[in-house]
């Protein structure tokens, strides 16, 4: 990969870049509420959770999916993955989560980074997107190669959950560096998962707790994030 690439990697996946990830929680909001999450160790045991038997395993496998269709040009392929992607998800709060961030990440990159690919995707879908197919195939357009594409993608969503444990629990911003690094075999682990993915009919989630959270987040009486 070429340190162009890597560099817009590095900007995409940047908590700067504006897609509005600081509002979302994943439902950590809530587990905090419920008194499931409250320390740094329960922290990392969610998030691990979350990776390995939530959305990690099911957007690590679109991601791939995506970027293998962007990669070879199958516009059909890459929009059946993005239909998939914006049907596969358990909560309302999960799905504006993911098709906000999504639209938003292809509106800003298509100013930032124009590439004619990204636009005719745009046109064909409306703008609409789910995020993990929105940055795989903005990845593939741009050079960026699938592993380490899917890593930062992967890393970004876990540290965005540790960030909003530093501001729910609260959690100090060692613990919350600390959380975040403890959760690098479980990056490792999801994206290897999603790399070994042959068909994406074989993949599914086991985190009813999180879809619990998820919906009872929607009706909690004080909120920070908008999921």
């Amino acid at each position: 990969m070429t340190p162009t690439a890597l560099y817009r990697l590095l900007a995409w996946l940047s908590p700067s870049y504006p897609i509005g990830a600081f509002s979302y929680s994943h439902g950590l909001e809530a587990a905090i509420d419920a008194g499931l999450v409250g320390d740094r160790d329960s922290l990392v045991a969610w998030v691990e959770g979350v990776l390995d038997h939530g959305t990690g395993r099911v957007d690590g496998a679109l991601f791939a999916a995506a970027w293998r269709a962007a990669q070879a040009g199958d516009d059909a392929a890459l929009d059946d993955v993005a239909d998939l992607a914006a049907a596969w998800r358990g909560t309302a709060e999960m799905a504006l989560e993911q098709r906000q961030q999504g639209a938003s990440f292809l509106s800003i990159t298509r100013t930032a980074w124009p590439d004619p690919r990204l636009d005719a995707v745009a046109r064909r879908r409306d703008g609409q997107c789910a995020l993990p197919v929105a940055v795989a195939m903005a990845s593939a357009f741009g050079g960026v190669a699938l592993e380490l594409a899917l890593t930062g993608y992967l890393h970004a969503f876990a540290a965005n959950l540790c960030s909003a444990a530093v501001r729910a629990i609260p959690l100090g911003q060692s613990d919350g560096q600390r959380a975040l690094a403890a959760l690098a075999q479980a990056v490792d682990r999801a994206v290897a998962a999603a790399l070994a993915v042959t068909s994406l009919d074989d993949v599914g989630t086991a985190s009813p707790v999180l879809d619990w959270c998820s919906m009872r987040h929607e009706t909690q009486y004080t909120r920070l994030f908008r999921s």
